[in-house]
């Protein structure tokens, strides 16, 4: 297998993925933490600021040119959240180095420079620079008044909202206007000192890596000053999420919009182990496609929605379906929705459907090897899911989902939220 991990120390893991269909190396650290209102605007302000200037390289103007000299490495960096987890994610792309045109060190150079940014950032009078600070509160804030602007993204995020109130699935990723103008350089500080002292640490190398990295890890100086901690973390899965069967509950928001948009939650209530594979073939079959359920009945043969789908949330055991309609469709689309959820529920579906839907998801499987970033994610998910399983034998679990299972986790579904954006 091309992937393995190893505890370099408490709360602090390398993964290894080695793969040679690339020219470059990408290598990520991940910071999990535990979602909840008071941490989210902190997170999602910190990862831009650390990306500002390190102890070494003081400004973005010069981690700019040092990438630049490293045959054009590129980084980036951003804010998740991964089930009851807000993730912060930095990632550095470079040349591998058998595509030089002379030896160099670029493998140490480059996470050098990436857990500088992580680990050893830019610190002025014991706080970050207040310039830094004031700019990307700037930047976060033109984000979250934005997210208004994608009305299908913003009728699903808030959906989410309503489904899960008062919990941290529900909270924004990059959090509120009204907690980012109270947050101070200082206030920011001793926040990154706190969580760089209880967060889940995860370090990833992808590419033709050679096989002393784990030593190069090792040595390396912020590392070295890291202590071993518990993690502070939430493992979500299929068998952690356990739901109260309600009410479902009916939310319409109003807005200048000419297209009306309807999402829906639905609770899965099957906590067996492995139900995952189940829940992926049965929201393939409804919503997966342009051979759905959904997309067959809600979309062609009735023309009530321009678009129609549905899609899997494995880290919360839910799925979400998503049409954007004719806003006087409203209630014969929410109508026909429901016709197949039932039509799951009874088992009217073929042999044909199934095979269809597997081919669907094997296909995106296939794809997961395609590219870094995606790998990376895949073995992320399941550190955080505490549910490990490679490639081969996910594709095999999928092939292997019967329509009993399929009819019998359809039968636990039931709809928590419907949510309505109209004019």
């Amino acid at each position: 297998m091309n992937y393995k991990k190893e505890e370099i120390k408490k709360a602090l893991t390398l993964h290894q993925i080695y793969t040679e269909n690339y020219k470059t190396n990408l290598y990520a650290v991940f910071l999990a933490t535990p979602l909840k209102r008071e941490n989210v605007t902190l997170d999602a302000l910190l990862t831009a600021v650390l990306r500002r200037g390190t102890k070494n390289l003081p400004t973005q103007e010069q981690i700019s040119q040092k990438l630049e000299m490293m045959y054009g490495a590129s980084f980036d960096c951003g804010v998740e959240k991964t089930g009851d987890n807000h993730v912060m994610k930095f990632y550095l792309e470079t040349l591998n180095e058998e595509f030089l045109p002379k030896p160099e060190k670029l493998l140490e150079e480059s996470l050098k420079i990436l857990l500088d940014i992580v680990l050893n950032p830019y610190i002025e009078n014991n706080c970050f620079k207040p310039e830094y600070v004031e700019g990307e509160k700037k930047n976060l804030k033109q984000i979250i008044e934005a997210k208004i602007d994608n009305k299908n993204k913003y009728a699903y995020d808030r959906c989410i909202e309503e489904m899960f109130k008062n919990k941290p699935y529900g909270l924004y990723k990059y959090g509120y206007i009204e907690d980012l103008e109270k947050i101070t350089p200082e206030d920011l500080y001793k926040y990154y000192k706190e969580l760089i002292e209880t967060c889940k640490i995860d370090l990833f190398c992808s590419g033709k890596i050679n096989n002393n990295i784990k030593q190069i890890v090792e040595q390396n100086e912020n590392i070295q000053k890291l202590n071993e901690r518990t993690p502070n973390y939430v493992i979500n899965n299929e068998t952690t999420e356990a739901k109260e069967v309600e009410n479902t509950k009916t939310v319409e928001d109003s807005m200048q919009v000419t297209q009306g948009k309807l999402v829906l939650g639905l609770d899965i209530n099957d906590l067996e182990e492995n139900s995952r594979f189940v829940a992926s073939v049965y929201n393939a079959i409804l919503g997966g496609g342009a051979n759905s359920k959904l997309f067959q009945n809600v979309r062609e043969k009735q023309s009530l929605a321009y678009t129609a789908n549905s899609g899997y949330v494995r880290t919360k055991n839910v799925i979400f379906i998503r049409c954007g309609i004719e806003i006087a469709n409203y209630q014969k689309a929410l109508d026909t929705i429901k016709e197949q959820l039932e039509e799951m529920k009874n088992g009217n579906f073929t042999n044909e459907e199934i095979k269809n839907s597997k081919e669907l998801i094997l296909s995106s499987i296939e794809g997961i090897t395609e590219e870094q970033d995606t790998e990376i994610t895949y073995y992320y998910g399941q550190e955080l899911a505490d549910r490990f399983i490679n490639i081969e034998e996910y594709k095999n679990k999928i092939k292997e989902v019967s329509k009993e299972q399929i009819v019998n986790l359809a039968k636990t579904i039931s709809i928590n939220t419907i949510y309505f954006l109209k004019d």
